[in-house]
This record gives structure tokens, sequence and C-alpha cells, in this order.
């Protein structure tokens, strides 16, 4: 966890706004401290200044999508061992493996269970960076 703050931070890589504002909200209400980031290359930044204790990434974003991201974030010294979790609609077969091979520990599908988000977010938290499962 971050010592700079008694709660977890979770970085979320996703373009869409609402998205982005939801699970901000959800998590916030949690008591996580939330850094969003709208970008593949924004996230890769804030990833690498912020040391977030677990990420959140969007699979289909436009120029990077999220495999890209996960792949470069396990290349960076400070965060290649932070959980990265997909958040994606991609459930087709092969969609798990492959977030796995990008670096993912494990995926989360949309559309989101508000409910249930929090509860997988720390379920994350607790298996630590590379732990297959979702």
């Amino acid at each position: 966890m971050c010592e700079h703050s008694g709660s977890p931070t979770v970085l979320y890589i996703e373009d869409d706004l609402a998205n982005r504002i939801l699970v901000q909200r959800i998590l916030e209400a949690e008591g996580y401290r939330v850094l969003l980031a709208e970008n593949g290359p924004r996230g890769l930044e804030i990833a690498c200044q912020q040391h977030p204790d677990l990420i959140l990434v969007d699979i289909s974003m436009p120029d990077m999508d999220g495999y890209s991201v996960a792949s470069q974030l396990r290349c960076h010294e400070g965060v290649a061992d932070v959980p990265i979790v997909a958040l994606t609609a991609n459930v087709m077969k092969g969609d798990r493996e492959r977030s796995l091979e990008a670096g993912c520990c494990g995926y989360i599908q949309k559309p989101l269970d508000v409910d249930l988000l929090p509860e997988q977010v720390a379920g994350f938290l607790r298996r630590g960076p590379r732990t297959a499962g979702a």
C-alpha cells in the first residue's frame, strides 16, 4: 500500500469519461484514493510517478490498447509488480488468456456490477501481482 496514505491507491486508465467518473465515485465511496488517466500514455506516466497499489485498465482504447499498457507497465521499475486488472467487454474465448499474457493478473467484465466492484478490487489487492484469476 502507498506510504503517503492509509488508503490503497487505484489508477484507472480509461478513455470513456463516464466510465472514469463511475469507477471513481464507487471506489472513493469505499475509501480508495483514485487516480484517473484518459489514455494509455498518460496512464503509464501516472503509474510511474505515483506507484499505485492497483491499476485498472480498459482494454479497448484508441492509440494504445490495454494489452500494450499492461506489457509496458511490466517493464517499468517501481510498477512492474503492481497488480494490473483489465476492465473489458471483451469476453470471447481467449480474451482472458490474452489479458494474462499481457501482464494482467485478471479481468473484470463490463458492464461493471457497481455493487460487486469494490469487492473485486479488494480481492485483487489481497492477491497481489501476477496472480491469475478474476
